[in-house]
């Protein structure tokens, strides 16, 4: 440790310790000559077993902070590195990090937390925005300087980086547990802008709620969880900045600023009063339109008053809590514009997100195709490709995540059909035109099989349909779709397997392929890395028991000693 009244290199004498850590002390020391004071930063050699580790990473800090310039950031004065040390002599922050305030005061107001998110906002911008982007990868409050201005500031640059976009990932994983996103955590790709985006949302939940994300219980749930009066605006903006998925995320600090600067906007009370002004907003566009006849500048007008509505649904769609409610503003989205294709696949992303297509997100799906504006003719007038990818999702939807087991291959199998006829040709769709194929195959015999069972037409029936099945699960096994799709398909099998043994072994089917089936299903499962979500292990654990049923079948059926 340095000692009191220390005079280092000649220029800083040190006054008192004022920080410590796991690796370094901070020290509060003075100029005299220049009557101004510094901070200094030390890391002793002999407490640190990596230290050349260790001293790459203060390096690329001093480095990185001696070429920033930014009043939301320390400026870096001297470094010095001796044979017992490494010192970095920086401006000194008169203040306390937030940390330290939430230790003494806790949960703190939310006016006070948005207005230094909008300071981090613009810090974090001013970083990505550089020649060479610097991602800063590690936002908590511990390394948040309150000055008493109220101008926050950000320190401790070790675990920041330059981004370079050919990196396909990571080398170290660097980071705080409960702040960190998870492609953080390596193996997910490289961390960019939208990791400090994940950082700064988990750092605002800590901030309001006074409840830490790396402590238990180790999730972030809503924030009004823990205090009803919080605004639910923020609530979502603190949702989307924390999402697994990075673009599901805002994609810029600037974005992220603008939300948190309109986050009472994004109340449920503002949303409920928004599509009620949306027909009225309806009205005043289509006068536009009609007035645009006699004036260019009354449609660049309509047109700008329409994108910036429908940009607006959109993003607030994307932080709504509930699916329904977020569904009902893309399909308000789509009466806005039916001709721009985003509203659509959002609309489809967030009706399976929780793997479960509902009555309700249907009845909205279906307005959208039989309603008198014809939404779905526009589009598929005006947009054919997007709108054949469209119903590719849609069918989908219906297949593996419709609520209604006994209709979803019959209600999916229409939307697979156009699709397909889309998708013929397209060499760039060649693998969704065989899929589409397979599913219009697979609609069929589950349309046909019973009748056909009474009449005695079914014989040879099973056997395409089982190379149908086994040739789904190669395309999706070269391509995977969706975790839970992926799943669904595994268990479809499975469930088939179980239910039609006696058929398969009638048409020719042997023993060795269905077993060979199984146990390819059951080694893919233990290969796989699955989400946390309920709906994912409760699809696990019934392809598990599906499975043994299903071994138990073809073992039977084709009297296979144990």
């Amino acid at each position: 440790m340095l000692k009191i009244g220390t005079v280092i290199d000649g220029k800083y004498k040190i006054l008192s310790e004022i920080g410590h850590g796991g690796m370094s002390n901070v020290y509060l020391a003075i100029n005299e000559k220049a009557n101004k004071p510094w901070a200094v930063k030390e890391v002793r050699k002999s407490l640190n077993r990596d230290f050349d580790i260790l001293r790459q990473s203060l390096i690329v800090e001093t480095d990185l902070l001696k070429r920033l310039k930014h009043p939301n950031l320390p400026s870096i004065v001297d470094v010095i590195d001796s044979d017992e040390n490494f010192l970095i002599v920086m401006d000194y922050i008169e203040g306390n990090t937030l940390e330290k305030l939430l230790a003494e005061e806790g949960a703190q107001p939310q006016d006070k937390v948005v207005d230094w998110a909008l300071q981090l906002c613009d810090v974090l911008d001013y970083l990505h925005t550089r020649p060479t982007p610097i991602i800063y990868r590690d936002m908590k409050p511990s390394n948040i300087m309150l000055k008493s201005d109220g101008s926050v500031v950000l320190i401790d640059f070790g675990t920041a980086r330059e981004y370079k976009e050919k990196n396909v990932a990571d080398t170290v994983c660097l980071g705080t547990t409960g702040y960190a996103s998870p492609e953080q955590f390596g193996g997910m790709g490289q961390t960019d802008a939208r990791t400090d985006i994940y950082c700064l949302g988990a750092t605002l939940y800590h901030l309001v709620t006074g409840h830490n994300p790396s402590e238990p219980p180790y999730e972030m749930y809503p924030i009004t969880k823990w205090n009803d009066t919080l605004s639910t605006g923020l609530e979502r903006i603190i949702q989307k900045c924390t999402q697994k998925n990075p673009d599901d995320r805002y994609q810029t600090a600037k974005e992220l600023q603008y939300a948190l600067s309109h986050y009472h906007d994004l109340e449920v009370q503002a949303q409920q009063r928004y599509r009620k002004r949306l027909w009225i907003f309806g009205a005043v566009t289509g006068l536009c339109v009609a007035c645009a006849v006699s004036g260019l500048s009354f449609r660049a007008a309509a047109a700008n008053r329409q994108n910036s509505a429908y940009e607006e649904l959109l993003s607030t769609a994307q932080i709504a809590t509930d699916s329904v409610e977020a569904c009902q503003m893309y399909k308000d989205a789509i009466a806005i514009d039916a001709i721009r294709p985003e509203a659509y696949h959002s609309f489809y992303a967030r009706a399976v997100e929780d793997g479960v297509f509902s009555d309700a997100e249907e009845e909205l799906f279906l307005k959208l195709t039989i309603s008198t504006h014809a939404y779905l003719n526009r589009f598929q007038e005006k947009n054919a490709q997007e709108y054949a990818d469209f119903c590719y999702e849609m069918g989908n939807a219906y297949w593996y995540y419709y609520e209604h087991e006994e209709n979803r291959q019959s209600r999916a199998v229409s939307w697979f059909q156009t699709a397909m006829e889309y998708y013929e040709n397209n060499e760039a769709k060649a693998a969704e035109y065989r899929r589409c194929k397979l599913y219009v195959e697979l609609g069929t015999f589950y349309k046909n099989v019973i009748a056909s069972q009474i009449d005695g037409t079914d014989p040879g029936m099973y056997g395409d349909y089982w190379r149908s099945l086994t040739q789904l699960k190669a395309l999706n096994d070269a391509e995977p779709d969706r975790e839970l799709i992926t799943l669904r398909m595994y268990r479809e099998v499975a469930s088939r397997v179980v239910e039609y043994t006696k058929y398969f072994k009638e048409d020719g089917i042997t023993s060795d392929e269905i077993i060979s089936m199984l146990n390819e299903i059951e080694s893919d499962m233990n290969q796989m890395e699955p989400s946390a979500t309920s709906a994912t292990q409760e699809e696990i654990e019934n392809i598990r028991w599906i499975l043994d049923g299903a071994h138990k079948m073809v073992r039977s059926t084709y009297k296979i000693k144990y």
